[in-house]
């Protein structure tokens, strides 16, 4: 039997990543047209037979989520009904992945609910980068595929040849992610211990480690509304620390996020294009990452039967 054809194709999200990872792996993006009726409601079509195709579907979760997800959802759907052999969502940003258990009476999960309705929809498999809790890949009863952003971002700083650098966790959970990025550009660690009393309100209490006199690297999955990595710099900057670096994987930047980065003491914000900055959130201050190489490369791995976690080591 022939080989089934690999196919990429893309909504809304970031019709640019999916071109550069399309590229890289020599081929074109699907012929599909996503758009909407005069009612908002979301309408495919897909123009190439996908039958017996190994198709891939390049859509972040990002801003407008709603909307993005239910572009993907119908992709799916249309993929499924014209009897692709396999269909992977690639997904750089899992939106809805804040909220994936439990903290008060009558909260909902809605990591789990999205995972439910991704499968539901058509997808047998899932590529996606630095979930917001590990623990979303148990959500799904088929293969995920989990890349980490950490190696994009430690070789970008590693070429800066920076001096006395710290690498700073801005909060308890990140410090797995903050020393993966600590033994790749060879310096320690220090941890922002900070309290929130609500949703996208951080308040700094205190810093656990030296940053007296170092260069800081600070280190999120998300960066939202930007509170949490500016008060942060100003709490390290306070503490002595000589200059301040950000970085993230995720460029949500929502509400006040550009305003606060402008006028931040940060001096650069490093992220990747898992989610396509908007005009407005395009300063000078942040540099943008390409994850496009390190997607193709699983894409191939995944259709040729080859392992993914080869791209760990």
């Amino acid at each position: 039997m022939a080989e089934n054809k690999l196919k990429i194709f893309t909504g809304n999200a970031n019709p640019e990543l999916a071109r550069e990872i399309a590229e890289i792996l020599g081929i074109n993006v699907g012929d599909a047209v996503v758009n909407t009726f005069s009612d908002g409601e979301i309408q495919v079509k897909i123009n190439e037979s996908v039958r017996g195709a190994d198709v891939f579907v390049v859509q972040p979760l990002s801003y407008p989520a709603n909307d993005h997800i239910m572009e993907l959802l119908i992709m799916l759907d249309a993929f499924k009904r014209a009897s692709a052999w396999r269909i992977t969502a690639v997904i750089p940003y899992y939106g809805y992945a804040r909220q994936d258990r439990k903290i008060r009476a009558r909260d909902p999960i809605t990591a789990k609910l999205v995972a439910d309705i991704i499968s539901t929809a058509g997808a047998h498999r899932v590529l996606t980068m630095d979930l917001h809790a590990g623990q979303i890949q148990g959500f799904f009863n088929f293969p995920v595929d989990h890349l980490l952003a950490v190696p994009i971002l430690a070789d970008y700083f590693r070429k800066k040849e920076l001096e006395d650098v710290v690498v700073v966790s801005p909060d308890l959970g990140g410090v797995t992610r903050a020393r993966e990025l600590a033994n790749r550009v060879k310096a320690s660690i220090a941890i922002i211990d900070k309290r929130r009393p609500e949703p996208n309100v951080a308040e700094v209490m205190n810093i656990i480690g030296n940053v007296k006199g170092k260069t800081v690297i600070m280190i999120d999955d998300i960066i939202d509304t930007a509170g949490t990595i500016t008060l942060g710099a100003e709490a390290l900057l306070e503490k002595g620390a000589k200059e301040v670096y950000a970085c993230c994987t995720h460029p949500v930047l929502s509400g006040p996020a550009i305003e606060r980065l402008s006028k931040s003491p940060i001096k650069e914000v490093v992220v990747t294009n898992t989610i396509a900055l908007r005009e407005h959130q395009k300063i000078e201050k942040i540099k943008v990452l390409s994850v496009a190489p390190l997607f193709a490369e699983a894409i191939k791995r995944i259709h040729q039967h080859l392992s993914v976690s080869t791209l760990f080591d």
